[in-house]
């Protein structure tokens, strides 16, 4: 495995403005990308002003060299123009390793130095020396329970988040992992919050809806490495 100083990119952005950072993706040459439909739980006027409110989002994921992620970032906010208010959040979360075929995929875009992306001395010890201020929780529930389990994540603490259907999936016969069913039906919520509130957000969570709940709960963590409102200022 190789740690190419690659990240994850996320948009979570109105639904009816995705086709905005589709078109960006296909000006920037994006060799590819998911979307997923999902719902906002969030319901105070400043978080419909991030973007998180509650109403139908588009959760666009993307691999990306470091060096492209300004570049995107830049290039939707400049198309949202006008009609970025309410548009949504993106944020980075950096990756540790990536399969050869997909480095292999990623270097071939040329970068302004000539690197094809490797991480420069430079960079690494910047990377190091960074302050991670942002989580991303992401829980795995069964479906049902996500409007009284964010109910729980938001007495605890968090600002909002969004939901996404999912159905757990397995070679053949229905089984369980940690005494999870995997087969049935699923809602994936994803909560982007400050690290310092992660703690007592995930312990509420945990202790409302875990694997020892009907809920059958699966909650854990990622590092946020970059937020930022697709707003235009």
């Amino acid at each position: 495995m190789i740690n190419p100083g690659i990240k994850l990119l996320l948009f979570i952005i109105d639904w009816g403005k995705s086709k905005i950072v589709s078109k960006v993706f296909e000006q920037e040459n994006v060799q590819f990308y998911f979307f997923s439909k999902g719902k906002g739980t969030a319901t105070s006027e400043i978080l419909d002003v991030l973007g998180i409110g509650s109403s139908d989002k588009a959760v666009i994921l993307s691999v990306e060299q470091d060096f492209m992620v300004p570049v995107l970032l830049r290039g939707v906010r400049e198309k949202l123009g006008a009609h970025s208010a309410g548009a949504g959040i993106a944020f980075t979360i950096p990756l540790s390793a990536i399969n050869q075929p997909l480095f292999t995929m990623l270097k071939e875009r040329l970068v302004p130095d000539g690197t094809a992306g490797n991480k420069t001395e430079k960079n690494e010890k910047e990377e190091k020396n960074m302050e991670i201020k942002n989580d991303l929780i992401i829980s795995i529930i069964n479906k049902g329970y996500s409007d009284e389990f964010m109910t729980v994540a938001k007495e605890a603490g968090a600002r909002g988040g969004t939901v996404l259907n999912a159905r757990g999936l397995t070679s053949n016969k229905p089984v369980k992992f940690f005494g999870v069913s995997i087969q049935d039906e699923k809602e994936i919520i994803i909560i982007l919050t400050s690290r310092e509130q992660r703690t007592p957000i995930m312990e509420a969570l945990s202790k409302a809806y875990g694997m020892a709940s009907h809920a059958d709960g699966i909650i854990f963590s990622l590092p946020v490495d970059g937020v930022m409102s697709l707003n235009v200022e």
